[in-house]
């Protein structure tokens, strides 16, 4: 049998993958065995190949279903909100908050969020869903001077972006990003329910207002490449010294 038979029957399930909705159930490899009539090897090797491509999610336990993954542009024209990117994707969007805290700017934040040492910011620990799969987690940093009381808000309202604006009078706007994709951390890994050869996304950000320029947060997230797919605009051409057009 040929080598790249498993190949094959990948992208003939995936042709038809295409037409099915996220969480419809995906054959198992003993029904891919009998159907393509191919060993157990090469209907792996084929599910491995889908799951590659990202067509597919393996839950352990459960099986394998097909899978969605949200497009999430960084932009400075885009407001920095999960919800409002989820829901746009005609997912359903939720953000659980795990610890709110008041603490000094940790030195390696300061030059991010323009503060003075010693000043009190809210450090927040959050993790992101897409429907029901946990895709992101998130620490954010807000000066306390911007929103006093962002822990209870954040008890009636999930979106920061939409905190900001309603009681910081801001308009947030993302400054600066950095965007990789590398192995998380142990505990991460293990939040996310990752298999420990699984990249993820590692997005860090700053936000400002866009109308008074303060720094309004600064953010480190971690999030899953099979659910997400990092998309980065740059929405600016600058100018050269030599008076071209900027690369």
């Amino acid at each position: 049998m040929s080598s790249t038979r498993y190949v094959e029957i990948a992208e003939e399930l995936a042709a038809e993958l295409a037409g099915c909705a996220p969480g419809t159930r995906v054959a198992s490899e003993a029904e891919i065995t009998q159907r393509f009539g191919v060993g157990r090897a090469a209907a792996r090797a084929a599910v491995q190949e889908l799951e590659r491509r990202y067509v597919v999610r393996r839950v352990q336990g459960s099986g394998t279903f097909v899978n969605r993954r949200i497009d999430y542009v960084i932009s400075r024209s885009v407001p920095p909100s999960w919800s409002s990117t989820v829901s746009a994707a005609g997912a359903v969007p939720r953000a659980l908050v795990k610890s709110v805290r008041r603490i000094p700017v940790p030195e390696s934040l300061r030059t991010r969020l323009e503060c003075p040492a010693g000043q009190l910011v809210h450090e927040v620990v959050r993790e992101f869903y897409i429907d029901a799969l946990l895709a992101s987690r998130v620490q954010e940093w807000i000066p306390v001077d911007a929103v006093p009381d962002l822990d209870l808000a954040l008890h009636a309202v999930d979106s920061i972006e939409r905190v900001l604006r309603q009681m910081a009078h801001a308009r947030p706007m993302r400054d600066w990003c950095r965007v990789s994709i590398d192995i998380p951390p142990a505990d991460v890994m293990e939040g996310l329910r990752l298999e420990s050869s699984q990249p993820a996304w590692l997005i860090e950000s700053v936000s400002r207002d866009a109308v008074s320029g303060t720094v309004l947060m600064c953010s480190s997230t971690w999030t899953r490449a099979d659910a997400v797919r990092i998309i980065v605009e740059m929405d600016e051409q600058r100018r050269c010294d030599d008076g071209g057009e900027g690369a």
